[in-house]
């Protein structure tokens, strides 16, 4: 795995060729237990860097298309696994946990809710109030951008607005962005993120 912006953080990817963006997985290494989001299949190089790290304590799928290897990996490491409670009814893996709006799974992890995107309910989380770490809905097809979804998938831009902003005004202290799909931004994404909701 990739070291990120902090020493605790760490990051794998698989580079999809129909979309030309890497798929990001992260992990949070922390003394009460890591806590990996949307996880990808790991290599054996990565799954071992794990291991040596502390395994996994907790598994957050933040919507139901980053279910990614997420199951795998909670069987293998006894890992409570979380997803978005708006999507409970007809979730494709077992969750043991379901995340919603204000939710704080572990400390200093708190969780956001975005709306009006392809699926509902759709989590975000913030890290220690400056590290936030997205699914689907905030994106970056570009190095030092941020990108919503295409139009297409997009079911309400109102709710998508207002889910933007909501965010900002509780985070007001958001730096990094750290993407499901796409690019990273270690700095500056506070401000990115404001000139995408406008």
């Amino acid at each position: 795995m990739k070291r990120l912006h902090r020493p605790d953080l760490y990051g794998w990817s698989v580079f999809d060729e129909s979309r030309d963006i890497d798929f990001n997985g992260l992990a949070w290494i922390r003394p009460g237990g890591n806590v990996l989001v949307d996880p990808l299949p790991m290599s054996a190089h990565d799954r071992a860097h794990l291991e040596r790290l502390g395994g996994a304590a907790w598994i957050i799928v933040t919507n139901s298309d980053h279910t990614r290897a997420a199951g795998e990996l909670a069987r293998q490491f006894g890992a409570t696994l979380a997803g978005p409670r708006a999507e409970r009814e007809g979730f494709a893996l077992p969750c043991t946990a379901w995340l919603g709006d204000g939710d704080e799974p572990v400390p200093g992890l708190q969780v956001i809710e975005l709306h009006g995107g392809k699926t509902p309910g759709e989590l975000a989380l913030v890290l220690e109030h400056t590290t936030l770490v997205t699914g689907d809905l905030v994106r970056a097809h570009a190095g030092n951008s941020l990108h919503l979804l295409p139009d297409a998938k997009i079911g309400d831009r109102a709710a998508v607005t207002a889910s933007l902003h909501r965010l900002l005004e509780r985070h007001p202290r958001i730096d990094a962005v750290l993407v499901g799909d796409g690019w990273p931004m270690f700095r500056g994404g506070g401000a990115a993120l404001q000139a995408l909701a406008g």
